[in-house]
């Protein structure tokens, strides 16, 4: 948008209509606060317990007194791939047994 506003000295209604986009979402700006500390205690909280899923570190986090919306926590969970990796099944023996003697 700004491209074509620049290079061919239109404004931005113009520009818009031109390239079929809404002007509201081409302003938009997001509010969304920078949740630095808060990624950092999630972290700390992953890192000790390595077993512990969003549900778990969410229930340590109150306990310390870090209030959070869980649909929030779980967005911060994911972006930070602190996902509980699957436990391997069972090693079975590959090939064949050998007959006994």
């Amino acid at each position: 948008m700004a491209h074509a506003c620049c290079e061919h000295g239109v404004s931005q209604r113009r520009a818009c209509d031109v390239l079929q986009a809404d002007r509201s979402s081409i302003r938009y700006q997001s509010k969304r606060s920078d949740d630095g500390d808060l990624r950092a205690a999630i972290r700390k909280v992953a890192t000790e317990r390595r077993r512990f899923g969003y549900r778990r570190i969410h229930i340590m986090l109150e306990r310390d007194g870090v209030l959070v919306n869980h649909k929030k926590l779980r967005r911060i969970y994911g972006e930070e791939n602190l996902q509980v990796k699957r436990r391997s099944g069972r090693k079975r023996a590959l090939g064949t047994r050998r007959p006994m003697v």
